[in-house]
């Protein structure tokens, strides 16, 4: 059969070829390479279980199959067990080979939908950084208020039990307003220097190290061969800080001894806020906590959205703006036993 499609061969783009029951009967070597399974595992299975068994997939081979018409099912995910799904489009085309009808051209789409992405959070963050800062501003004008009452009511009383409770409110009115400080802040312009990335981490790493005494392992897997980078020096450390904590508090608070590990490489001729770059930056912190619950997943970055009790919802939140003040990109891939962020930026 392989024979018949020799021509196939070597196209850079994905093929696989089809029987009337959308049975795989070819797949050359580049949807191999795309699918990350070998022809012969291909030959034989049904196509549509790949993608879950989509039905507007499974609609468009039917009309492909009826009409001769070439059809386009657009952002199919092509499941990969142990791992996240591949988002791909693929375009359906009927072909007159005698037994094998249909030929489907696969292409990834992550870098589509990245993009999408990464304009949906752009503009998500810029409503939520301006209703954080209205909010902020409604709550530190009472703040003050409450704070001094409290310490002249303090004045007039003669139980110490008593002033223990106005002791209560003045440092509540502190915390609160130490917590909205923190979200005013990110937005000072940055102090702008050519620094070492690892040392950023190190210093990271340290502080947490410092802060979790036991049950967490770190491992370095840094690229030495990485330049320098221009950005503010604080403000890299805080966002890093803020994620690592974030993945020891979860590894913590699995009970058990867990890893991070701590990751950098080069990425070349990357789209990153719609601009393109030369060389970039990948930095990866991974942990084998219990992982992201599900129904936070997709909002962890914005703010106040903690899948922790007591938690603030602020670092990773404010990781995020320190990210894209340095024309950066963070993201998240998580599963129980594996949670991955994912940050990106330019170096050239």
């Amino acid at each position: 059969m392989a024979a018949n499609f020799s021509g196939l061969e070597y196209l850079a783009t994905a093929v696989v070829v089809l029987d009337e029951r959308y049975a795989v009967r070819y797949a050359n070597p580049a949807a191999e390479d795309l699918l990350g399974t070998g022809a012969k595992s291909l030959i034989g299975q049904a196509f549509l279980p790949l993608f879950g068994d989509d039905a507007a997939l499974e609609k468009a081979l039917a009309d492909a199959l009826a009409t001769h018409w070439d059809y386009l099912a657009q952002n199919l995910s092509y499941e990969r067990p142990g791992r996240e799904p591949l988002p791909l489009s693929c375009v359906l085309t009927r072909i007159d080979a005698p037994g094998t009808p249909l030929l489907a051209e696969l292409r990834p789409i992550e870098q589509q939908l990245r993009v999408a992405r990464e304009e949906r959070v752009i503009g998500e963050q810029q409503a939520n950084r301006e209703l954080i800062r209205n909010l902020a501003h409604e709550i530190k004008n009472p703040l003050g208020g409450l704070r001094g009452s409290a310490q002249l009511l303090e004045r007039e009383l003669d139980r110490a039990e008593l002033r223990e409770y106005t002791q209560v409110i003045i440092q509540e009115a502190d915390r609160l307003q130490s917590l909205m400080d923190r979200l005013l802040t990110p937005h000072r312009t940055p102090r702008v220097t050519a620094l070492g990335i690892h040392e950023v981490l190190e210093r990271a790493r340290s502080l947490v190290l410092a802060e979790f005494s036991g049950g967490i392992v770190f491992e370095c897997d840094y690229d030495p061969s990485l330049p320098d980078l221009v950005g503010d020096k604080e403000q890299l450390i805080q966002a890093l800080l803020n994620v690592v904590r974030n993945a020891a508090q979860a590894v913590a608070e699995s009970g058990r001894p867990g890893t991070i590990t701590l990751r950098t490489r080069a990425l070349r001729q990357v789209t990153l806020l719609r601009r393109r770059t030369r060389l970039a930056l990948e930095l990866q912190v991974i942990d084998d906590g219990p992982g992201v619950p599900e129904d936070i997943r997709e909002k962890m970055f914005n703010p106040l959205v903690s899948g922790r009790d007591g938690g603030s919802g602020l670092g990773l939140s404010l990781a995020q703006t320190f990210v894209h003040y340095h024309r950066g990109t963070i993201e998240c891939e998580s599963r129980p036993g594996r949670t991955v962020i994912r940050i990106l930026l330019p170096l050239a």
